[in-house]
């Protein structure tokens, strides 16, 4: 995140001054209050990020503090639209009014305190200071999570293995409890909350397989599912989540809508949020399909994962490093949709302008929480192009007879399409989940 910090401007500065000036006083109050309060974390003051400048920072936790002045009702959405950007580098926001700091500081100190505390892990990294901290981590909760999920089988075909030249084995997850890994991650996050948490609900945003885990494995446990799915969002979807009896918010197509539907549910009902894909517990959860893997074959030399929000290849790379002595992790992505390419050449989390890609699933963005995992642990990402997806997920159906996604066929199609780096070897594929329209099929 410190690669997109730009040079102190003064001229900057001073427009920045000029906006806030009604906000002045409440932007020094707070500050007294954060030097005196023990947050166990450190925060700076007017950092300039992109074509912005933040009121409040803290690198460690990448939050921002943002104080909204009088000055700033004329200029609310351009102030998002900036917010947004930086979201989409991973940065998260609170903001409070000029009225709040200045007259009620004490609920202002304990909505910050409680934000610090949701951000901050007992592992000052993805990996922890102690490797085997985690390592035991992963084994406990893929004890924990068992009674709510399939282990799922490993399957191989030597008709696969000819045209690959390699020995395959695909860990199906498309046989999962909903038809996808994201059962895993669910069903760990929601039994990662005390039993008051639960009482007052869950919530998240997905269109997709996410939606229908949640709901699923908030059924099981007897908690309430809130579910945001954008209008658009295709029917049968949104009857899954239903049978499940998850509760959906329908919103506006886009990003933004379906974060801030969420946030007013999360304060509205003190429900508990879950990212489909940037949490850990759900990249947690995620990694028990690569320990089931491992355990079945612990002789594999790679792993292939698909990637799209970064929670499967994540969790597939911390199982693979705490569980395996020489096993190697590659990622998967449609060349039309290649952020995470891009994003481990340049260091810092990029993002797609396009999504054109009949691979649904792998439309999202990675962040700040998988995206330092991926870097450290995923030996490279291997981009196909959709003839290729196409292709893999035919045979996959033909020759396996098992339905696949088109998300699932991209890492098979990485193998086919680079045989000689697979040549020989046992490969490892995590077919991530079997949800697709049987009526829409691209061959």
């Amino acid at each position: 995140m410190r690669n997109n910090i730009i040079p102190y401007n003064p001229k900057l500065k001073e427009y920045a001054r000029q906006l806030r000036n009604n906000s002045t006083l409440a932007e020094v109050l707070l500050w007294k209050n954060i030097k005196n309060e023990a947050l166990g974390v450190q925060f700076h003051r007017q950092v300039p990020m992109l074509d912005y400048i933040v009121d409040f920072y803290c690198h460690e936790l990448m939050l921002a503090i943002e104080i909204d002045g009088d000055s700033h009702d004329h200029r609310y959405f351009e102030d998002l639209n900036r917010q947004n950007k930086l979201e989409n580098l991973g940065v998260r926001f609170i903001r409070f009014t000029d009225g709040d700091v200045k007259n009620n500081m004490f609920s202002v100190s304990m909505s910050l305190e409680e934000k610090v505390k949701s951000l901050k892990t007992p592992l000052k990294s993805p990996q922890g200071d102690n490797p085997f901290d985690l390592r035991q981590t992963l084994i406990e909760i893929h004890n924990r999570i068992k009674p709510f999920i399939h282990k799922t089988p490993v399957l191989t075909s030597q008709l696969l293995n000819e045209k690959a030249g390699c020995n395959l084995f695909f860990k199906c997850e498309n046989f999962q409890k909903m038809g996808a890994f994201k059962m895993r991650g669910a069903a760990n996050a929601i039994l990662s909350l005390s039993e008051e948490e639960k009482q007052r609900g869950v919530v998240t945003h997905s269109s997709g397989n996410f939606a229908q885990a949640v709901s699923l494995a908030a059924q099981k446990l007897g908690v309430k599912a809130y579910i945001v799915m954008p209008e658009n969002a295709p029917q049968v979807k949104k009857n899954a989540v239903k049978t499940y009896e998850g509760e959906i918010i329908e919103c506006e197509s886009t990003p933004q809508a379906r974060e801030a539907t969420a946030n007013k549910i999360k304060e509205e009902k003190r429900a508990s949020f879950f990212h489909p894909s940037n949490q850990d517990e759900v990249i947690y959860g995620n990694s028990t399909a690569a320990i089931e893997l491992l355990e079945e074959q612990p002789n594999l030399d790679i792993i292939l994962a698909p990637i799209g929000g970064g929670g499967l290849i994540a969790g597939t790379a911390l199982a693979t490093h705490y569980f395996s002595k020489k096993c190697k992790v590659i990622g998967a992505e449609p060349k039309a949709v290649d952020d995470a390419y891009r994003s481990l050449i340049s260091g810092k989390i990029e993002t797609n302008t396009t999504f054109a890609t009949i691979a649904d699933g792998l439309r999202t963005h990675l962040g700040d929480r998988n995206f330092p995992i991926i870097q450290k642990h995923v030996e490279k990402i291997i981009c196909v192009e959709e003839d290729e997806i196409i292709n893999a997920m035919q045979l996959i159906w033909e020759r396996m007879k098992i339905i696949v996604e088109p998300s699932s066929a991209v890492a098979f199609a990485a193998v086919l399409k680079n045989k000689e780096e697979f040549a020989t070897k046992n490969v490892g594929i995590i077919v991530s989940g079997g949800n697709v329209d049987v009526k829409n099929l691209p061959f």
